[in-house]
């Protein structure tokens, strides 16, 4: 438990100064299938928020990845206007990701990702991690209700990865 507590820190301590810049910098996706490519960009507004401003994070939320398919914490709430710097770390063996959704919305991305299985994402409201590694989502939420977060690789949705994040 405290070696994993380390990671968690040492994670943060890095991907944090990194993000706190005044022009966020975004990691390339590897080589491959990423959603700009595809039509499927996003980048602003949508039912669950929209990007944050590093420089106006209220608070910062560590999400560990684990293996074989689970989130920590599976439960997050924040509040109407709050901007959240979720530092997600992947403590498993495997790739992992966060997406932040609709249920509705995770389940139709999920679906497109088993037809295109090479797909990478670069997106603000996702973030791909290798393992041993830690990514970074700035976002703000802007109405309350309940969304999600869920990692959209291979099955590991349909077997229980999500959580839940409660905007009051």
């Amino acid at each position: 438990m405290q070696k994993q507590l380390f990671v968690i820190a040492l994670a943060a301590s890095v991907a944090i100064p990194a993000f706190a810049q005044d022009e966020p910098q975004k990691p390339k996706p590897p080589a491959g299938h990423d959603h700009s490519s595809t039509g499927h960009t996003h980048s602003g507004s949508k039912a669950f928020g929209r990007p944050g401003d590093p420089t106006k994070v209220a608070r910062t939320i560590v999400v560990e990845m684990r293996d074989p398919v689970e989130f920590f914490p599976a439960d997050i709430t924040v509040m109407t206007g709050e901007t959240v710097r979720f530092v997600v770390v992947n403590t498993g063996k495997h790739e992992h990701e966060m997406v932040l959704g609709t249920m509705k919305e995770l389940e139709a991305h999920g679906e497109m990702m088993k037809q295109q299985k090479d797909m990478h994402h670069d997106e603000p409201h996702m973030a791909q991690v290798a393992p041993g590694k830690s990514g970074v989502i700035v976002w703000q939420f802007t109405r309350p209700g309940e969304f999600y977060y869920a990692c959209l690789v291979e099955d590991h949705f349909e077997l229980g990865m999500y959580g839940k994040i409660r905007v009051r």
